[in-house]
């Protein structure tokens, strides 16, 4: 299984959009649940986060190569449909 890193920040309206279809996602396919995701708080972590080449959250990143990143036009289906290929490809599948 692939390491998965997720950028966020608290208060964003796209992050906490991003957690829930992350926890719609382990419900609909309990594979998802054995992933190991580290969160990283960009504001908490900034020596972390200002390590990776991103701009906007929520990020994730599979075995340090970025999976995807969140834009502005980004919406809970969209953001759901990232997260699901990012997890597949943290599956290894």
């Amino acid at each position: 299984m692939k390491s998965v890193k997720m950028f966020y920040r608290q208060g964003c309206p796209y992050c906490r959009a991003a957690f829930e279809a992350l926890e719609d996602l382990k419900k609909e396919k309990p594979e998802f649940s054995q992933i190991p995701i580290e969160f990283i708080d960009e504001n908490e972590k900034p020596e972390i986060a200002d390590s990776y080449d991103y701009y906007y959250v929520p990020t994730v990143y599979v075995d340090e190569r970025k999976s995807f990143e969140a834009g502005r036009r980004d919406t809970y289906e969209s953001l759901k449909e990232k997260l699901d290929a990012a997890l597949l490809d943290a599956c290894g599948t």
